[in-house]
């Protein structure tokens, strides 16, 4: 291979891996070493001449569609390897990235709000692309109630359904749900918040949805569970949703507005909301400057989508006039969550081959664990946003979000040591003696802790 073909990457993987041991083979068979050699060393092989003139010129977009169309591989299956080694060294040169990755990464950004113009038929195109594929596929690696969000780790050991329903149960108490109390449910999947919300708090809920498979998998699990009195599920973008609601909740699908419709989402939950009301809105935000969505998340998995920071969020809140209650931020939660679904994926690829194919599998098994990764090491995170129109309309402490024996379990201290881990058994004791009444449902959870969709 002549050096003019091989020296653009070469020099790139130079400047930006320097922590970390990686073995690149070329097409040719030369073998190239990048890093300080500490840690275990990753192999990669790059199999022709296309890829590697594609991952130099721009490595954001091709080192997925390498690895998707089996032009990139890596020994051992050690792809979560290589996108922990790829985002921790690039987290580290972040504010000196080579000069024409730094070009095409400016443009992107410049251009954002045009790639994110979600008009109503944009938007609903955009969603139909990822969620309205097959429901077999997310059976194989979601919970019981599909919940395709975060999950809420009270201990990084605790199972995947534990951890989605303690993220309901935390939702419901920032939103302070009582019972008759009516909840607009913005991006309500395949219908598990208010399922839950409508079962376990007596609320009356209005879900909306873009995706014609969530849609009808709501639709169903509402008459089955003997809901339907008590969910509405439409198939409508949530800026045609008339009335008024004491509660809004929004969980995973502020990522999918667009910069541009900001102002205009925040003003419809201000809209929506009554004088008193409460909204919490879930959702990925970026921890650094503002940065356009990687090109090739944007282009197989979630077109149209963007990680906002929290300061384009907030100036969008406070042009609403809306209170901001209360900002907590989920840190690795969504990383742990995200191995739980990479571990559960990887487990039935076979499967999922059949629905699709070979490429579709390395596809989403990329994506999975790029996802994961970019948690772990990169400035990505979830935060919650709990708004309201009035100041007084949530108490003046936190205090109300935990039972009084979370709050011991939570602080105990052994001597010399760090606080210790939560057990999930102290948490399942909790009392329900907290000077308010918001929080008690209206059954005892028992089994269904276990298995949230209650089936």
């Amino acid at each position: 291979m002549s050096l003019l073909l091989k020296h653009p990457l070469d020099w790139m993987l130079k400047s930006i891996l320097q922590d970390g041991s990686l073995r690149v083979v070329m097409p040719d068979g030369d073998v190239r070493q990048y890093g300080d050699r500490t840690g275990a060393p990753i192999t990669v092989r790059i199999h022709d001449r296309a890829t590697v003139r594609q991952l130099a010129l721009n490595a954001e977009m091709a080192v997925g569609e390498a690895y998707m169309n089996g032009t990139l591989t890596v020994d051992d299956g050690d792809l979560q390897g290589l996108l922990a080694l790829i985002v921790r060294n690039m987290r580290r040169v972040d504010a000196h990235p080579i000069w024409w990755q730094k070009l095409l990464r400016n443009t992107r950004t410049s251009l954002r709000g045009l790639a994110q113009n979600n008009v109503v038929q944009r938007a609903r195109r955009n969603v139909a692309h990822h969620y309205d594929l097959s429901g077999q596929l997310y059976d194989l690696f979601l919970d019981d109630d599909r919940q395709y969000s975060c999950g809420y780790f009270r201990d990084p050991n605790e199972t995947l359904e534990q951890a989605q329903a303690h993220k309901k149960e935390h939702i419901a108490r920032k939103l302070l749900i009582e019972p008759g109390m009516s909840v607009l449910d913005i991006g309500c999947g395949w219908g598990g918040m208010a399922l839950s919300l409508a079962r376990d708090y007596g609320a009356r809920v209005v879900g909306v949805t873009l995706s014609e498979e969530q849609h009808a998998f709501a639709t169903r699990r509402a008459k089955q569970d003997g809901l339907s009195d008590q969910v509405d599920f439409r198939l409508c973008d949530y800026r045609h949703v008339e009335g008024n609601f004491d509660r809004i909740v929004s969980v995973g699908m502020f990522e999918h507005v667009g910069i541009r419709h900001f102002d205009a989402y925040f003003q419809t939950i201000r809209n929506r909301l009554t004088p008193d009301g409460v909204a919490l809105i879930h959702t990925i935000g970026w921890a650094a400057p503002p940065e356009a969505t990687n090109p090739w998340i944007a282009k197989y998995i979630f077109p149209g989508g963007y990680i906002p920071p929290v300061s384009e969020v907030m100036a969008a809140v406070e042009g609403a006039r809306l209170w901001t209650t209360d900002i907590e931020c989920w840190r690795l939660h969504y990383a742990y969550t995200l191995r739980h679904w990479y571990d559960r994926f990887a487990a039935h690829e076979d499967e999922v081959a059949a629905m699709y194919d070979e490429r579709f599998v390395r596809m989403w098994r990329f994506y999975l664990a790029a996802c994961e990764q970019t948690f772990r090491y990169g400035p990505q995170a979830v935060y919650q946003f709990q708004l309201a129109r009035r100041v007084d309309a949530v108490p003046l402490t936190r205090d109300y979000l935990y039972p009084q024996s979370e709050r011991s379990a939570r602080t105990r201290v052994v001597k010399g040591q760090r606080p210790a881990l939560v057990a999930t058994s102290d948490l399942d004791a909790r009392a329900t003696g907290t000077g308010t009444s918001h929080f008690t449902p209206r059954k005892e959870q028992g089994n269904d802790r276990q298995n949230p969709s209650g089936r």
